[in-house]
């Protein structure tokens, strides 16, 4: 059997189920981890991957193998951290899963790379719903409800929504009164990356669900931002987004009366593992700097 390293090659390949992606997270070429899993392999005279120039996928012996070794490499690391927790401070790579929309925890996460330098962040931004345990995550910051039992979680603050349009645009084609005035206006959509639908903007309306024009579709929040501010439609976004432009002037909401589009922030984890140091003070850094302040006074300072 090879080293650590070897069985840490191999967890990395079944979650990246690449063996490109895999040897790029991990610093070595892809002829390296090709090899690594080959002498793996040859060492258990058993196959651990299914393999075609499309994808790479475990055979039912290599998921059995994913169980064992991430049991091997959490106790390896739970060992090194009790020991390393009596000479400093916590250290070790954290694998975290975040949305894409990041103006809100990016100045928290350098923070925390200040407070923590000998902890290694390792960011996986994206919309996608991914599967905490299955594919390694040590956490994921989420948006809305959490509906996994298998996580244990803080609930971090709430944030809304709102329809904005820059005192310009309003000008010029007038400002919506009611939803089925936006069937007449520049409507700037969000396409969710993993479905590649609209996002739906949650108007109170009586009658069929309202089919608003395209004027823009992306999928990134500040694009949407500067194309309201810059007089080209109408955008749906979430307050925490949008409280730099609303500050200076260069949007204002719109059919605050229609909207009801509360959600929140969530932290979440496995809740079968020991949280080890690294962890712990992750959550706890994040837990109390991403709403340093409630979350009425910090949308009232933002307005002022």
């Amino acid at each position: 059997m090879d080293s650590l390293g070897s069985l840490q090659t191999f967890v990395r390949v079944a979650e990246t189920r690449s063996f490109v992606d895999a040897a790029r997270s991990l610093g070595v070429s892809a002829a390296a981890v090709g090899k690594a899993i080959a002498r793996l392999e040859q060492d258990m005279c058993v196959r651990l991957f299914h393999r075609s120039t499309r994808s790479v996928t475990l055979t039912a012996e290599g998921q059995l193998f994913l169980v064992r070794c991430r049991r091997i490499l959490d106790e390896a690391e739970a060992a090194r951290v009790e020991l390393s927790e009596r000479v400093g401070s916590p250290q070790g790579r954290l694998r975290i899963s975040l949305p894409t929309i990041n103006d809100l925890t990016l100045p928290v996460l350098a923070g925390f790379a200040r407070r923590y330098p000998e902890v290694v962040l390792d960011l996986d931004f994206t919309d996608r719903m991914v599967d905490v345990v299955e594919e390694g995550f040590d956490a994921v910051i989420r948006v809305g409800k959490p509906t996994d039992s298998r996580l244990a979680g803080r609930y971090l603050g709430s944030f809304d929504r709102h329809l904005v349009a820059s005192p310009a645009y309003l000008r010029e084609h007038g400002e919506p009164k009611t939803p089925d005035d936006l069937l007449g206006h520049l409507c700037l959509h969000y396409r969710y990356p993993s479905t590649g639908k609209l996002e739906v903007w949650p108007l109170r309306h009586d009658g069929p669900e309202l089919r608003l024009p395209e004027s823009m579709v992306c999928n990134d929040v500040q694009t949407r931002i500067c194309f309201a501010a810059q007089g080209q439609g109408i955008a749906f976004v979430p307050d925490h987004s949008s409280r730099g432009a609303l500050a200076r002037g260069e949007v204002v909401t719109i059919l605050d009366d229609y909207l009801d589009a509360s959600s929140c922030f969530n932290l979440l984890w496995p809740s079968g593992r020991h949280v080890l140091p690294k962890l712990r003070v992750f959550i706890d850094f994040i837990s109390e700097h991403m709403f340093p302040c409630p979350d009425a006074a910090w949308r009232k300072v933002a307005a002022t």
